[in-house]
């Protein structure tokens, strides 16, 4: 067995060293280690839940890349048609980490009531649409089914459903302009029946959106059946959204643009990176505050055991051999403050993603609940880096070992 170890060892199973001055010293120690990984894992994790979770809502409603006409302008409502018959879909080979094409439109419009109205954005999707993330956005109701023939089934959000006073089975008339209105011209009107309600937390979007059949905007358009708004594109990394942009853009016909959403929601991706920022300077502050309470431990420790430092040094032993066994006996006090850090860090970000506990203000936090990202890749990042820098701290500490004199320290009391 390593000399060293087994002195640590020793120091650390003894009696003694439970009843010592340096026990509520060492206990403090250990709390402020496990106190520190509980706050980096909750900052972690939720910092990189709230940046996922927002990424993935605006995604929802958009794709990550988004393909328009000029001519729209970017406008909110789709009035120039893009054809399907374009080599990028239904499948965008010519690009590679492209997951999903869908084509889509949009037009303005007013729900009507007896009593209020609403002003609203109908995104019409057809069969290529992917209800994948709605199921979980879903609070009343079912998913429209846009397979089969043209019907009137939509999906509202709640917060317009509130508004307004509806629920699943009502009838929401809706009334759309005509694009080139006269002084005699009607708007088009649609008794649309409402089939689901939901609520992705998501404010900007909930709103002003409901989901219905693209071939009531294509009538109401006067465009063939082949005709869309734009088409949203999916990728499956989305780090690489600035790069995949820009070979989509090149891979389209010049007539056409491309946007990525960092773009388009320029304001909202910016303040997600701000997340960064603050996560690495928590952590950076968290471990400055761990490490020194445990120099101060060290520091005793080493204070306490001054006899028998010198006592080892006569026999021959080196001042880094006896440097190690207070290492030693660091680290395993890093250890077990990462343990109980862990265990306790982990069973509350378990107990928020599976009840919800925190809650959040959806108009400022774009979510409803505070998500949180559980990767045992960055558990062990942390846990890791905790101990190596709480290390490197104590090398510098540890080093009054070497002056301490052997003479003197055997005499000391």
């Amino acid at each position: 067995m390593n000399f060293e170890y087994f002195i640590a060892k020793r120091l650390i199973k003894g009696k003694e060293h439970k009843s010592s001055i340096s026990a509520p010293i060492i206990k403090i120690a250990i709390a402020a280690i496990a106190i520190g990984m509980i706050m980096m894992l909750i900052t972690v994790a939720t910092g990189v839940g709230l940046q996922r979770k927002i990424r993935e809502k605006v995604a929802t409603f958009n794709g990550h890349v988004i393909i328009s006409s000029f001519d729209n302008n970017n406008n909110i409502e789709s009035w120039i048609p893009i054809k399907k018959q374009q080599d990028f879909y239904p499948e965008f080979n010519s690009v590679e980490g492209i997951t999903h094409v869908r084509g889509v439109a949009t037009k303005i419009g007013v729900i009507r009531t007896a009593s209020d109205f609403e002003g609203v954005v109908m995104k019409g999707v057809g069969d290529d649409y992917n209800w994948g993330h709605f199921e979980e956005y879903l609070v009343d109701g079912r998913l429209p089914d846009f397979k089969e023939n043209l019907n009137q089934e939509i999906l509202l959000s709640e917060h317009i459903a509130n508004r307004l006073g509806l629920k699943v089975g009502d009838k929401a008339i809706t009334y759309f302009l005509k694009k080139n209105v006269t002084a005699n011209s009607r708007p088009n009107i649609r008794a649309l029946e409402i089939v689901g309600i939901y609520n992705s937390g998501f404010q900007e979007f909930d709103e002003k959106f409901l989901f219905a059949d693209i071939r009531h905007i294509q009538r109401m358009n006067k465009w063939e059946a082949d005709d869309v708004g734009n088409f949203e594109i999916f990728i499956d990394d989305f780090d690489k959204i600035d790069q995949k942009g820009q070979e989509i853009y090149e891979n389209i016909p010049s007539v056409l643009d491309s946007q990525t959403i960092t773009l388009k929601y320029a304001t909202i991706f910016e303040w997600l990176k701000l997340f960064d920022l603050n996560i690495i300077g928590i952590i950076s502050i968290i471990i400055l505050v761990a490490g020194i309470n445990m120099i101060t431990a060290l520091l005793v420790l080493i204070l306490e055991r001054t006899p028998m430092i010198g006592i080892l040094k006569a026999l021959g032993t080196s001042d880094w051999s006896i440097r190690k066994m207070f290492l030693y006996n660091a680290a395993y006090l890093i250890l077990i403050g990462l343990f109980w850090g862990n265990l306790i860090g982990i069973g509350l970000l378990f107990l928020q993603d599976h009840y919800g506990i925190v809650r959040l203000n959806p108009e400022t936090y774009y979510v409803n609940t505070a998500p949180v990202y559980i990767d045992f890749g960055y558990i062990m990042l942390l846990n890791l880096g905790t101990m190596i820098l709480c290390l490197i701290m104590l090398l510098i500490p540890s080093y009054i070992v070497a002056k301490i004199s052997p003479t003197k320290s055997i005499r000391f009391q």
